[in-house]
């Protein structure tokens, strides 16, 4: 039971990389139409601009779940030893 609970995230994980890039995309009218009448440069600048508005705050929300699931599991250890009537 426990195998099936770690694989899940990880088969849910890997079918949506499957799907297609363009299915997330928004389509935005003028993004669309500055990005085609743009030369090699803006496209490229368009393209870093992108990635520097994705990647940090992917980061940012990636440690902050690492650090909530740490406390979480800290709290959840802390609260057992009152339980039984150790000290740790």
């Amino acid at each position: 039971m426990k195998i099936e609970k770690r694989l899940l995230p990880g088969i849910v994980l890997v079918g949506l990389m499957m799907l297609a890039v363009p299915a997330f995309a928004q389509n935005c009218a003028l993004c669309y139409t500055q990005a085609a009448s743009a030369g090699a440069r803006m496209i490229q600048a368009l393209r870093s601009g992108i990635l520097i508005l994705i990647i940090p705050p992917t980061f940012m929300s990636v440690g902050m779940i690492f650090i909530v699931h740490r406390k979480r599991n800290q709290f959840k250890r802390s609260q057992e030893a009152d339980e039984s009537g150790q000290d740790w």
